[in-house]
């Protein structure tokens, strides 16, 4: 791909630029314990049963985030055996402002930065979560997207309906970069959108989307900035 045709980069944020898995999965997996769960799976799997309970909660009527994250957890709960109450569900979404980014998150985004591309984030949160972690970031980002705005979450389009309207260029114009496979490469690729999959664990395609780049790190964002 000529990195010359790319203006604006396009980002999820959680898996992508923040660590997601490993914030999730040490959340859950302190639950089991605090749960007195004997024998609890390993913070993956709970996270893989979050996540596909929390599939199915986004897919109903438009609810804010948190109530997302508090929904889910709590049928992840009973599922598990597990005490509830609402408190439960802020100590999630709490936790979730804290999640450290990557390390090669904020040196990548720099150097986009410094190389003229304009970097919109579009993410599956509330706008307030989404704040504390842009501080943890602690790099240039130049407009954000969230559920909140557009009361839709991904693997819908609104998010990146918006965002061509925020960046102001063809399609064919932006780059976007993300984890979530089922979540961000199709959906991006039905509006135009070039796609970069940042795939850190080298895994097989879980889809028939063909993205554009595929990454194991951002560093390929760093190299695609210097081409320029």
């Amino acid at each position: 791909m000529d990195a010359s045709t790319i203006a604006c980069c396009t980002f999820d944020c959680y898996g992508t630029l923040i660590d997601w898995e490993g914030g999730l999965g040490t959340f859950l997996y302190d639950f089991a314990l605090r749960s007195r769960e004997r024998e609890p799976p390993s913070g993956r799997e709970l996270r893989e049963r979050w996540e596909a309970i929390q599939f199915e909660v986004i897919r109903g009527e438009y609810r804010r985030y948190a109530d997302v994250l508090a929904e889910s957890l709590h049928r992840l709960a009973d599922e598990r055996g597990w005490p509830y109450t609402p408190e439960e569900g802020k100590a999630l979404a709490r936790s979730m402002r804290s999640w450290q980014p990557f390390p090669d998150t904020a040196p990548a985004l720099r150097r986009a930065h410094e190389a003229g591309l304009r970097l919109i984030i579009v993410s599956n949160t509330d706008a307030d979560i989404l704040q504390h972690s842009l501080r943890q970031i602690e790099a240039p980002v130049d407009e954000a997207v969230t559920a909140e705005d557009v009361r839709s979450y991904k693997p819908g389009t609104p998010h990146f309906e918006r965002a061509l309207e925020v960046a102001g260029v063809p399609a064919e114009q932006i780059l976007h970069i993300a984890f979530g496979f089922k979540y961000d490469i199709g959906p991006a690729q039905e509006l135009g959108f070039r796609s970069a999959w940042v795939n850190r664990r080298d895994e097989p395609r879980p889809g028939p989307a063909r993205p554009d780049l595929e990454w194991r790190d951002l560093w390929g964002l760093a190299e695609l900035a210097d081409a320029r």
